[in-house]
């Protein structure tokens, strides 16, 4: 009974080689695959952050004041909360197509500048 009662606090443990499934190819996966795949390598950080800085400054570089307004309330730049294309229609007394329009076109604007 002893022993019964000191494994049970052992019975949910999971071992990073223990197989978990298999893949479509029937090789095993175990835990180690999944939790390195999610790792983010450090060059795809550098590049990421590097596309950030080029993107915030071509903001100010490239989109008028209208278009530069309305993409930092709709995505939340600049620690601002994210609001909905209605609630920026409100705010700025404008149709919520109209916004519409303008986001596409100021995204279109910076997609220019990573494609």
């Amino acid at each position: 009974m002893m022993y019964l009662r000191a494994g049970k606090k052992y019975s949910s443990d999971l071992y990073l080689e223990e197989p978990i499934g298999s893949d479509s190819d029937g090789n095993e996966i175990v835990m180690m695959d999944i939790i390195s795949s999610k790792q983010e390598d450090i060059d795809e950080k550098i590049y990421k952050k590097q596309q950030i800085e080029i993107l915030l400054n071509k903001l100010n570089d490239v989109l008028e004041d209208r278009e530069r307004d309305i993409l930092i309330m709709r995505y939340g730049l600049f620690n601002t909360d994210e609001m909905t294309q209605i609630e920026i229609a409100e705010k700025l007394n404008i149709s919520r197509s109209y916004v519409s329009r303008i986001e596409k076109k100021a995204v279109e604007k910076l997609g220019k500048y990573f494609y």
